[in-house]
């Protein structure tokens, strides 16, 4: 066998711990709760939001036209993928399997983002049952990515793959009970239980050789949209009808994005993966120090100090 498809086999094989065995519980105690869970059914006015304007012949124009930093978001993700994001510094090892999941983990990311942008601008612009169950399809694809690169940076790279191939299911099948049954008790719990999830995990240090994603950060922007998301009227009402709280909830969604792309943003070895540092490297215009080191005047101080250097040698002999 290749040694490549060893190392790629190896963690996929080994026995689990604890920590994966207590997420395989979790997992399975919220497929109870949602399958045996008391109905709840949808609210009658979720798609009455507060900002009705046509603005430039575009109905419902701000919560439509806000779905842009999504798409913003994930053409600079693949961006950073095409460049090499998920690399590993050099001098840091890092298995092949690791890897391979975290660039598979953060193009399901990203691609999510892409189709998040279009859905959700499909369903603000025409506001039904149908359009909001394709909006929260986009929305599936992003939140398998995000939750697979939260567990294989914090756990590993098995119960990675394993919750990006029950979450797509348990997503459609929470889905089809929305929109057959009215049930939205098994999205709900899809949805809040994952970001629980998240949640413990960041209080888990990064495991060697993954990026150093900040999930305080993910969930802070989580949380944030959350909070307009429930003030949509008041936060229309508070700005004179400006923007709504729903139209910034898009812009705070689509930031959440920001702290995986800053996790990908190259780093020198050993440098540690500070969140605030992690923004800096991953801005499309910065350069980084060491690049700029052999250009221009970092090229003359350099010799001039290794031709102090050799001066100094040849008056000691």
């Amino acid at each position: 066998m290749p040694s490549s498809i060893r190392s790629f086999a190896r963690p996929l094989l080994s026995r689990p711990a604890f920590a994966e065995w207590a997420l395989y519980g979790a997992l399975i105690a919220l497929a109870a709760l949602s399958a045996w869970g008391p109905h709840v059914a949808p609210n009658p006015h979720q798609h009455a939001f507060a900002d009705q304007r046509t603005l430039w012949g575009i109905a419902h124009a701000m919560d439509v036209l806000t779905n842009l930093p999504f798409a913003l978001m994930g053409l600079l993700g693949v961006r950073r993928l095409a460049q090499g994001g998920c690399s590993a510094p050099a001098g840091e090892k890092g298995v092949s399997a690791g890897r391979t999941t975290t660039t598979v983990m953060a193009a399901v990311f990203f691609s999510g983002l892409l189709l998040t942008a279009g859905t959700s601008s499909l369903y603000h612009w025409m506001p039904h049952d149908i359009t909001l169950l394709w909006d929260r399809m986009g929305m599936l694809v992003a939140f398998t990515g995000l939750l697979g690169l939260a567990v294989e940076g914090r756990m590993g790279t098995r119960p990675a793959w394993v919750v990006a191939l029950v979450l797509p299911l348990a997503g459609w099948l929470s889905l089809r009970a929305w929109g057959m049954a009215g049930q939205m008790l098994p999205w709900g719990v899809l949805q809040g239980g994952g970001m629980l999830l998240v949640a413990a995990l960041a209080f888990a240090p990064v495991r060697p050789g993954c990026p150093p994603l900040s999930l305080v950060a993910v969930i802070g922007w989580y949380a944030l949209a959350k909070l307009l998301e429930l003030g949509d009227q008041a936060v229309f009402g508070w700005t004179g009808g400006g923007v709504s709280g729903h139209s910034l909830k898009h812009v705070a969604a689509a930031l959440a994005a920001w702290p995986v792309i800053a996790a990908l943003a190259p780093r020198p070895s050993g440098t540690p993966g500070a969140y605030w540092a992690q923004c800096v490297r991953a801005v499309p215009w910065h350069r980084p120090a060491d690049a700029a080191a052999g250009t221009g005047r970092g090229t003359i101080a350099a010799s001039a100090d290794e031709g102090a250097q050799r001066g100094a040698a040849a008056r000691r002999i």
